[in-house]
């Protein structure tokens, strides 16, 4: 194959972990070959006018582009999942299993191992959010299929060829042991959908749970004389928490104190997205029931929220203009701190010399004009 290889300037630059200023960049083949700040454009470089960020990583999918994919666990939903979001700024992600029949978590297990198999180069894994969670907080999870954990779940979540693995429990069903079982076969345990106390959850984490799935959503609360499953998550300072910033899952002062207490290295902007995003679906068929969407509020007629309709620049869109974080920890939370928990930072979630060359140009409104996957532009996007 023939060496490729592009030089680019761009005036600000964001590299995973600071503001960069006036830095010259090659990519060859797909992988960033050197990298210099405080420099002067050359006369072979293209000009990136706005700001170079890497490509966002989102551990929470669930369709998208009309497709979801519980639905229709193939790899052509796959392939429509990270279209829909790869327009958002999602060069990374983990499509998501909502709790379901034994048969729907092998079909899925069977499309990521074969487009994981085909180096695709979105998808990096897969996360199965349930079957094994709290009856009281299963949220739109279906109950008939809420279930403990057998040896058939343990040998779908075990297999070695679905990339990263992200499995979200509720620790007052599935016992530490477990936990440690799962970590050392090297799943990445989150704790979530969950009725326990600090305490139990606090135990889960020291047999290997890394994090929490969509802090605050789902869990018992932190209150004065029991801290809750929310308590757990702000206290265990290793820990990571998704969170879904969409102004409809937590209130933007409840955002605000995770970020105090965590800081961005341990706080993940998720979407938890819906088939709608991508799309111009308002009705979502699902186990029995239906998902609307009025606005940017996705929730089933009894009102109860059901996944969201947000995409990751949405997200940190959010967390910039509205709460006021700052924009290195707004995209931070974003890319490499998501890269750090599926310890793929060698490759993921940052601009470095030897880093995967997926990144995006974003204006100064934070609107996604192109985009990178491999150091291929993907499209010139003017939304």
């Amino acid at each position: 194959m023939n060496d490729v290889t592009h030089n680019y300037f761009a005036a600000r630059f964001f590299d995973g972990e600071k503001l960069l200023l006036n830095v010259s960049f090659t990519i060859k083949n797909g992988i960033i070959n050197s990298l210099r700040a405080n420099s002067l454009a050359s006369d072979t470089a293209e000009v990136l006018d706005g700001l170079v960020s890497p490509g966002f990583i989102d551990i929470q999918v669930n369709g998208g582009g009309g497709d979801l994919f519980n639905s229709t666990p193939n790899v052509n939903t796959l392939n429509t999942m990270a279209t829909a979001h790869l327009q958002f700024g999602t060069t990374s992600m983990l499509p998501t299993v909502i709790t379901d029949r034994l048969s729907v978590m092998e079909e899925a297990a069977e499309s990521i191992a074969s487009v994981m198999a085909a180096q695709h180069s979105i998808i990096v894994g897969v996360h199965f959010e349930g079957p094994h969670l709290s009856l009281p907080k299963r949220g739109i999870h279906s109950a008939e299929y809420v279930r403990a954990l057998t040896d058939k779940e343990l040998q779908v979540f075990s297999r070695t060829d679905l990339g990263k693995v992200v499995v979200t429990v509720a620790p007052e069903t599935v016992a530490p042991d477990v936990i440690k079982e799962l970590s050392a076969r090297g799943v990445l345990v989150f704790l979530g959908h969950s009725n326990t106390d600090a305490e139990t959850a606090l135990k889960a984490i020291e047999a290997g749970a890394v994090g929490f799935t969509h802090l605050y959503n789902a869990m018992s609360p932190l209150t004065s004389r029991e801290p809750g499953m929310v308590g757990a998550a702000l206290s265990a300072q290793q820990a990571y928490c998704g969170i879904i910033v969409d102004h409809h899952h937590v209130h933007p002062l409840s955002v605000k104190l995770a970020y105090q207490c965590k800081g961005a290295q341990r706080m993940i902007l998720v979407t938890d997205a819906m088939a709608h995003v991508g799309s111009d679906m308002q009705q979502l068929p699902y186990m029995g029931t239906v998902i609307q969407r009025e606005g940017s509020k996705l929730t089933l007629p009894d009102g109860t929220l059901a996944g969201s309709a947000l995409d990751m620049i949405g997200a940190v869109k959010n967390c910039h203009f509205d709460l006021q974080i700052p924009l290195v920890d707004s995209l931070t939370m974003a890319t490499s701190t998501p890269a750090h928990l599926l310890n793929a930072q060698h490759r993921l979630g940052y601009l470095r010399v030897g880093q995967q060359a997926n990144m995006l140009l974003l204006d100064d409104a934070l609107s996604i004009t192109h985009c990178w996957v491999n150091g291929i532009k993907q499209h010139n996007y003017n939304m």
